[in-house]
């Protein structure tokens, strides 16, 4: 797939609420193209999670 393709693959699983998912197909997205909207994508979804599972990162 190139990147485009797993951009919007990400997008599919983030309205499926599968977040982990998303992040690595964002993350293949950015790995094939640094410019792709998957760059923002992504960091707004880790926004997201750090933002609701802020005891993740707490214990």
């Amino acid at each position: 797939m190139n990147a485009e393709e797993w951009y919007e693959e990400g997008n599919l699983r983030r309205k499926h609420q599968d977040w982990q998912g998303a992040l690595n197909c964002y993350q293949e997205a950015i790995d094939l193209d640094s410019e792709s909207p998957a760059v923002h994508a992504r960091k707004m979804l880790m926004e997201i999670i750090e933002f609701y599972n802020k005891d993740m990162y707490n214990p």
